[in-house]
């Protein structure tokens, strides 16, 4: 996917940016005498290429940490889950981990903000090369995905699923048959049929009333599949793990007794 950025305003000032005439030589050695202060590098607006970083990161990776404990338990929770072959179960866990705390976030109410990412860091990662290339290379979170994020919050919040419809659409996120390579696919085919019939019920005799509720509530789940991990974990679990991965310590719990 190309991210290049196609702002006009970024494209117009792109060549007199302080950076770009640290970094070329021969436009520096030319032109190091005649650098104003209009020609210092201002932040690109839009929202796919803006990054941001969490406002109040200690409270909110805190809450976030939380959730995902959380998660976590409820898939261990599931005696059908644990039936299913150990492969199988970490396919699963890989699938679906992001759909269901996102889910944990809306449940628990848990709002939060960002402020752009410090310029200052990125001129430091740069000029000083100071950090591991893994490091660097990493997707920062940008404000479109922050603000996707936010309108799934926004979408489950308006619906204000009950308890029980929040566990059993859970349970339809968590038993997808569509993963790759499962040996047990038929089985988690019915516990996904199992789980979808189980929230129609729930539904229904919560909202007799509401015949579009069901479809509501599943078309607001297909949204959670536009959020990707990379935007959860950088977002709220980088300043805590550092350059561990994630998804190792998601393995670490669900398997721990």
């Amino acid at each position: 996917m190309d991210n290049v950025c196609q702002c006009t305003d970024c494209n117009d000032r792109q060549s007199n940016a302080l950076l770009y005439n640290i970094l070329n030589r021969e436009n520096y050695k030319s032109s190091h005498n005649s650098l104003k202060y209009n020609f210092m590098p201002r932040r690109c607006n839009c929202e796919t290429r803006r990054t941001v970083c969490l406002k109040s990161p200690a409270d909110i990776c805190q809450g976030a940490s939380g959730v995902l404990v959380k998660t976590i338990h409820f898939m261990k929770n599931l005696p059908a889950f644990n039936q299913l072959p150990l492969n199988d179960q970490l396919s699963l866990l890989q699938s679906c981990w992001v759909p269901l705390f996102i889910l944990g976030l809306a449940q628990e109410g848990m709002n939060f903000d960002v402020i752009d990412t410090p310029v200052d860091s990125m001129l430091k990662r740069i000029l000083l090369n100071s950090q591991e290339s893994s490091e660097t290379e990493r997707e920062q979170p940008t404000l479109a995905g922050v603000n996707k994020l936010k309108s799934c919050l926004k979408k489950f919040w308006s619906l204000d699923l009950s308890p029980k419809e929040y566990a059993y659409l859970k349970g339809t996120m968590i038993f997808n048959p569509d993963v790759k390579d499962l040996k047990a696919a038929l089985f988690v085919e019915d516990l996904q049929q199992e789980a979808q019939h189980a929230l129609r019920e729930v539904v229904q005799s919560l909202h007799p009333g509401d015949r579009s509720r069901f479809a509501g509530i599943l078309l607001a789940a297909s949204m959670l599949k536009t959020i990707t991990p990379n935007l959860i974990t950088e977002l709220f679990f980088r300043p805590v793990i550092g350059q561990a991965d994630l998804l190792d310590f998601l393995v670490d719990m669900l398997f721990s007794r």
